[in-house]
């Protein structure tokens, strides 16, 4: 033990030592160099604004800035937006990234997604409005023709065109019902035959 303790004290413990603390400190120092040349701590791209760019526009953008990219498919149109530009980036615009981040970009479909005619024929004209509305589409208009349902929906049009329940349609569209009036067809004219 007293050998153990005199080899502590030696001068060549001590050399050692000191030699051996010197070689910790240049490794460290040589390690942080090295990580911060790879990772390039400090340096900084600001992520452009690419909102309503198109594809085209925001690949030039992307690689001019130094950063990739990924396009992502987006079910959701927006009419505010052009067709094929872009509606959404993640990181956002003005957010600082590491040189050759990925940026995510969500891309405004062509319109809007397509959505199936609720089955209304011979619901009433209130029952089919609310049921229209829950798939996205809207009522235009209403048009009565003698039957006999008062209120009640014999047929659906869309731009003038007679459409079917399960028909698909762009969301938001307009359509026309066609609803009875509650005269029993050709009674009127019967009527109006007795009356001479």
């Amino acid at each position: 033990m007293r050998d153990f303790l005199n080899f502590l004290r030696s001068r060549t413990f001590l050399i050692q030592l000191a030699l051996a603390f010197l070689a910790l400190i240049l490794f460290g120092f040589l390690a942080l160099r090295w990580l911060k040349s790879t990772t390039q701590h400090g340096d900084f791209v600001v992520v452009p604004d690419f909102s309503k760019m198109s594809v085209m526009e925001m690949r030039e953008a992307a690689d001019n800035s130094g950063l990739r990219y990924e396009v992502l498919d987006s079910t959701n149109y927006n009419p505010e937006y052009p067709r094929f530009s872009i509606l959404e980036q993640n990181p956002p615009a003005g957010t600082r990234v590491k040189n050759n981040r990925k940026i995510y970009f969500t891309v405004n479909p062509s319109g809007y997604k397509k959505v199936s005619v609720p089955r209304i024929i011979q619901v009433t004209r209130r029952n089919a409005t609310s049921m229209l509305r829950a798939v996205g589409l809207d009522v235009q208009r209403v048009t009565y023709i003698d039957e006999l349902g008062k209120d009640m929906v014999y047929y659906i049009k869309f731009k003038g065109k007679e459409v079917n329940p399960g028909d698909k349609l762009p969301k938001t569209s307009k359509v026309e019902l066609i609803c009875g009036n509650g005269t029993i067809p050709g009674k009127a004219i019967i009527q109006a035959e007795s009356k001479d």
